[in-house]
C-alpha cells in the first residue's frame, strides 16, 4: 500500500515537472523575465543620458557655428570694403 502510494505520489509530481516546464516554455521564466525588464529599463536610462549628452553637445555646436557664420561674414564684408576702397584709388 505504501509503495503504490509512493508510486502515484511519483507519477503526480513527474505530471506537475511537465506541466510546469510547458508553462514555462509558453510564459516565459518569470525571474529571468525581470532580469531581461531590468536590464531594458536601465539601458533605456542609459541611453536616455546619452541622448540629453548628444543634445546638449549639438546646441553647443550650433551655438559655435553660428558665431563662426557671423565671424566669417564679417570678415567677408571687411574684404569686400577694402577690394571697394582699392578699387576707386
Amino acid at each position: 500500500m505504501i509503495e503504490r502510494s509512493a508510486s502515484r505520489l511519483q507519477e503526480a509530481v513527474s505530471r506537475l515537472e511537465v506541466a510546469v516546464d510547458r508553462m514555462f516554455e509558453q510564459t516565459g521564466n518569470p525571474a529571468l523575465a525581470r532580469q531581461e525588464l531590468a536590464a531594458m529599463i536601465e539601458d533605456r536610462a542609459n541611453l536616455a543620458e546619452q541622448l540629453d549628452e548628444a543634445l546638449a553637445r549639438e546646441q553647443e555646436l550650433q551655438t559655435l557655428a553660428d558665431e563662426a557664420s557671423e565671424a566669417l561674414g564679417a570678415a567677408i564684408s571687411e574684404v569686400q570694403a577694402a577690394l571697394g576702397r582699392q578699387g576707386k584709388n
